[in-house]
């Protein structure tokens, strides 16, 4: 069972950066699916961004260009670099994780980091 904790939401100007952080402990960190997820309010969530154990990259159109995924499984940590934001990328950011090996759904997650653009 692996625990999630985000980290590195904040205000910024629009075109501004951020680097998100998602520290996960509890479970073989490399054998797990991982992936950004956000939520505005009173917006469905949806996702942003995702890696694969072999660090294979999905994203969502709207941040193709500008979100990079990265993950280090030496430290156990997945990371959203965000550039050139824009004021709709505003919303609470999750990290989600589910074993590779089981197709699905996310079926673990952070608290959930904001992120404010404006």
């Amino acid at each position: 069972h692996v625990q999630l904790v985000e980290s590195g939401g904040g205000s910024v100007q629009g075109g501004g950066s951020l680097r998100l952080s998602c520290k996960a402990s509890g479970a073989t960190f490399w054998h797990y699916c991982m992936g950004w997820l956000r939520q505005a309010p009173e917006k469905k969530r949806e996702g942003v961004a995702a890696i694969d154990s072999d660090r294979t990259t999905t994203y969502a159109d709207s941040v193709k260009g500008r979100f990079s995924i990265s993950r280090d499984n030496t430290n156990n940590t997945l990371y959203l670099q965000m550039t050139n934001l824009k004021s709709e990328d505003t919303a609470m950011y999750y990290c989600a994780a589910r074993p590779c090996a089981l197709r699905g759904q996310y079926n673990h997650w952070g608290q959930g980091t904001q992120v404010t653009v404006s």
